[in-house]
């Protein structure tokens, strides 16, 4: 098999659109053969794509109320493994994605433009997001997840060429992560706008994770980008009982100087460094405003406590 058997611009293997009280179930394997496709077809960075490219799923729903998927094996797509998209009530638990960790843009559960989603008890491992939230999401509670080997648990990227972006009112709670480049991460594109607020991550354990905590509105796939004054703002971010063991840096807080990251809540962070011997990056923060509720491990001193004096008032490019 090589990956000419997936055709010229087909983007999706399976595909379930237009569909109410849609169920997949089953102890089945739905195998991508993606090994051939990582082969034959080198990465390109996301950057140099079209904006009309998108990522090759293996399952995907699209404008659908009421999906559920449970009990199957999703493993080695070309790139995504499951991708929900437009849909209203999804309901995935019981799953398992199974791709090697440096297989390219193999997110495992991808979920755009849709709401009132819940994910739980799965273990997803992949070479890109276990989990990625992209624009228009709302009302999605994940927990009981098991994540790795990936890039852990993401909002975004969000904002690409100049766009507007809107994800509110996530919660993922109990979730495991090993060996996995980022813990918890939001990120956003210089130049966007809109939103992210109501985010809540707690009880997340963490084992050899390079970064555990990452906000980043500077984000770029390439050597260089572009500097731009707008951006997605990033407001009520609650992390609670954060713990486990880093390789690199424990938290990174990336965020713009026009329009600063705020209500950034930290309660019960317990993060130590794999090995105590070398030493690792402190904890980065960059115009992140908000409150420490109890004392850190690491000690997260560059947080800025309260709100900025000068933060620009939002105006309509901003709110969702």
């Amino acid at each position: 098999m090589n990956s000419n058997a997936w055709g010229k611009g087909l983007l999706q293997w399976l595909e379930f659109s237009k569909l109410v009280e849609i169920t997949i179930q089953g102890k089945g394997t739905i195998d991508g053969s993606g090994s051939v496709w990582w082969q034959d077809n080198p990465y390109v960075e996301p950057d140099n794509l079209a904006p009309q490219q998108k990522k090759l799923q293996a399952v995907r729903f699209y404008g659908s109320l009421n999906a559920t998927v449970t009990g199957i094996t999703i493993q080695n797509s070309p790139q995504c493994h499951l991708k929900f998209d437009n849909c209203i009530g999804v309901m995935v638990h019981h799953i398992r994605v199974s791709s090697p960790g440096d297989s390219p843009n193999t997110d495992g559960v991808h979920l755009q433009n849709s709401r009132d989603v819940l994910i739980h008890s799965s273990t997803l491992g992949c070479g890109d997001d276990c989990i990625s939230i992209q624009t228009g999401c709302t009302n999605v509670y994940i927990h009981d997840v098991n994540c790795g080997p990936g890039h852990g648990i993401s909002i975004g990227s969000l904002g690409r060429y100049n766009t507007r972006a809107c994800v509110s009112n996530i919660t993922v709670k109990n979730v495991n992560m090993h060996n996995t480049m980022t813990g918890v991460r939001i990120k956003t594109w210089q130049g966007g706008s809109g939103s992210v607020s109501g985010i809540m991550f707690s009880d997340i354990q963490l084992t050899e994770v390079q970064f555990p905590i990452v906000i980043d509105q500077f984000y770029c796939d390439k050597s260089t980008c572009k500097n731009q004054s707008s951006a997605v703002s990033v407001s009520g971010i609650n992390y609670q009982r954060i713990k486990g063991t880093y390789t690199v840096k424990p938290v990174h807080f990336a965020c713009s100087d026009n329009l600063p990251c705020i209500d950034i809540s930290l309660t019960s962070i317990e993060l130590k460094p794999l090995q105590e011997k070398y030493h690792l990056y402190d904890p980065f923060c960059w115009a992140t405003y908000g409150e420490l509720n109890t004392p850190t491990t690491p000690p997260i001193e560059c947080l800025q406590i309260g709100k900025p004096t000068s933060n620009r008032p939002q105006t309509d490019r901003d709110t969702c």
